[in-house]
C-alpha cells in the first residue's frame, strides 16, 4: 500500500448465506399438481467434480423478498465412474427433487451451473476435465428427461451473475467477480451482463507464463498451480514435506504462516501478489470501478484482502484501483446462480411463440 494511504477496512466474511428457508412440508403431489393457485418453483444445480449441490427454490412471498429455499441436498458427483455415470447422477438429482415438491408447488424449470469450458449459447460443456465431459449438450440432456426449461451456465460466471444480482455487485453495473478456491477464474460484469466470451472469458488461472509447474491444462506455471487455494497447499506440501492430512488446504498454510513459518509465509505471500497481479491486469484492460472476490480463500478475512489490496496498487499506475469486496454468498453462490438461470430460462420460454 502507498504510503500516506488509509488501511481499508474490509467487512466480515460469512461462511454462507443461506436462502430463507420455506416451512412447508413435503410432498410427493406437489410436484404433479397443475392449475391455478400453486406456487413457481426451479431446481438449481452446482455441478462440482466432486459433488452436486441440489436445490429445490422459490420465489419470496411478496415482491422484494428474497427467494426460499424449499429442499436443499448434496449428492455425490461419482465422476471417477465416466461421464455416464456422472450425467447419471445429476439427471437423478433432478429427479429426486422433483419427487420432493412440496404440495401447493410445482417445479416451472432447470438451472445447472457447471464447471469446465462451456458455451453458455449453446448449451455444452465444451472440455471439463474433473468430468471428463468433452462437447456434452448438457441443457438439451436435462431438457430432454425433464421437459422443463433449462438454464446453464459456467459455474464461476452462475456465481458472478447471483452476487450481481445478490450479492455484493448489487448495484455495480461493471465489475468482475474473481472466485479462489481449488482454481482460479472471474465473472467480467459489462453493464450489469455476465461477459461470456464464446466460453472462455475469466479463466485467469491459466496460462501468461512459461516454466514453472506443470499445469493439468497442458501449460506450466499458470497461477492456478500455486496461487489458488490447492495451488497453495500443494507448494506448500511439496517445500516442506508435510502430508496433505497436515495441510490439506490453504487455511492451514495461513495458520502456519500466522504462527512464524517462514515457508508458509513465502507460499502465502506469492499467492496473494499473483492474484493480485491478476486483478490488476483486468482492471488496467477494463478500468473496473469494483472486484468481489469469492471463492473458500475469501474466508481469510482481512489476512487475504488487506494484502491483496496493497498487491493490486502496486501494479497499477494510471488506473485508478477498484474497490475489493467480498463475497456475500459464500458457498452458496453457485446454487444461487443456478437458480437465477433457472428463473431466467422459465421468463424465456414464456415469451416463445407457440
Amino acid at each position: 500500500m502507498r504510503s500516506g494511504e488509509a488501511q481499508v477496512a474490509f467487512p466480515a466474511v460469512p461462511e454462507s448465506a443461506p436462502l430463507p428457508r420455506s416451512s412447508s412440508s413435503p410432498s410427493a403431489h406437489g410436484g404433479s399438481a397443475a392449475g391455478a393457485g400453486l406456487r413457481p418453483a426451479v431446481i438449481a444445480l452446482d455441478v462440482g467434480g466432486t459433488d452436486i449441490k441440489s436445490a429445490l427454490v422459490t420465489r419470496g412471498a411478496h415482491p422484494g423478498a428474497p427467494d426460499e429455499i424449499l429442499v436443499e441436498r448434496v449428492v455425490p458427483t461419482r465422476a471417477a465412474q465416466g461421464p455416464e455415470v456422472s450425467v447419471a447422477a445429476v439427471l437423478s438429482a433432478v429427479e429426486a427433487l422433483r419427487d420432493e415438491v412440496p404440495a401447493g408447488y410445482q417445479v416451472r424449470g432447470v438451472g445447472l451451473a457447471v464447471p469446465g469450458v462451456v458455451d453458455e449459447d449453446a448449451g455444452v460443456v465444451l472440455n471439463a476435465e474433473n468430468l471428463d465431459w468433452v462437447d456434452l449438450p448438457l441443457r438439451q440432456v436435462v431438457a430432454d428427461a425433464t421437459g422443463l426449461p433449462v438454464g446453464f451456465g459456467h459455474d464461476v460466471r452462475a456465481g458472478g451473475l447471483a452476487e450481481a444480482r445478490l450479492g455484493a455487485g448489487r448495484g455495480e453495473p461493471d465489475h468482475a467477480y474473481v472466485s479462489v478456491g481449488t482454481g482460479i477464474a472471474a465473472a467480467i460484469v459489462l453493464r450489469g451482463e455476465v461477459y461470456a466470451g464464446r466460453g472462455f472469458a475469466g479463466e485467469l488461472g491459466h496460462g501468461g507464463v512459461r516454466g514453472g509447474t506443470p499445469c493439468p491444462c497442458g501449460g506450466s506455471g499458470c497461477a492456478e498451480t500455486y496461487a489458488s487455494a490447492a495451488g497453495m497447499a500443494r507448494s506448500y506440501r511439496e517445500r516442506t514435506g508435510a502430508s496433505a492430512l497436515e495441510v490439506p488446504g490453504s487455511a492451514e498454510v495461513l495458520a502456519r504462516a500466522a504462527a512464524g513459518d517462514a515457508v508458509a509465509r513465502e507460499v502465502w505471500d506469492r499467492a496473494v501478489d499473483r492474484l493480485g497481479e491478476l486483478v490488476a491486469a483486468m482492471v488496467r484492460v477494463l478500468a473496473l470501478p469494483v472486484v468481489v472476490i469469492g471463492g473458500g480463500l475469501v474466508r481469510a478475512g482481512d489476512d487475504l484482502m488487506v494484502p491483496l489490496d496493497a498487491a493490486v496498487r502496486s501494479y497499477l499506475t494510471i488506473h485508478p484501483a477498484p474497490r475489493l469486496v467480498p463475497a456475500l454468498l459464500g458457498s452458496a453462490a453457485g446454487t444461487y446462480g443456478a437458480s437465477v438461470l433457472a428463473w431466467d430460462a422459465v421468463a424465456a420460454s414464456a415469451l416463445e411463440p407457440m
